[in-house]
């Protein structure tokens, strides 16, 4: 059984874990090998990007889950929830960087929001 701080910190961590992998430039190499990104400038001036999977079987797999919210971000959930069950004292900082890391992303989105 965990407790409210302990959902609440894994829940934020989760996400934050899941949009460093799918979204930020940073880890844009860990996606160089499986996934191809084509951006096409529309008429409007937006950037539209299409998302293609490189290779077949483990590396198809692999881009298809680096390409999905939802798929990579249960992966992230029971990697760190089952990291906090069994090596707490290793995965506790790990958790509480990326659940502020992720408040301070849904803080700025908010704050943009309003300005």
């Amino acid at each position: 059984m965990i407790t409210w701080l302990s959902f609440v910190l894994l829940s934020l961590a989760s996400f934050r874990l899941t949009r460093l992998f799918l979204y930020d430039k940073i880890t844009g190499f860990i996606r160089a090998p499986f996934l191809e990104i084509e951006a096409k400038e529309l008429p409007d001036g937006t950037i539209e990007e299409t998302i293609y999977m490189k290779g077949s079987g483990l590396r198809r797999w692999i881009g298809e889950l680096l390409s999905c919210h939802w798929c990579l971000g249960i992966w992230n959930a029971m990697f760190l929830f089952l990291g906090f069950h069994f090596y707490t004292v290793i995965f506790t900082p790990i958790i509480i960087i990326l659940a502020v890391a992720g408040m301070a992303a849904i803080i700025e989105v908010i704050i943009a929001y309003f300005m």
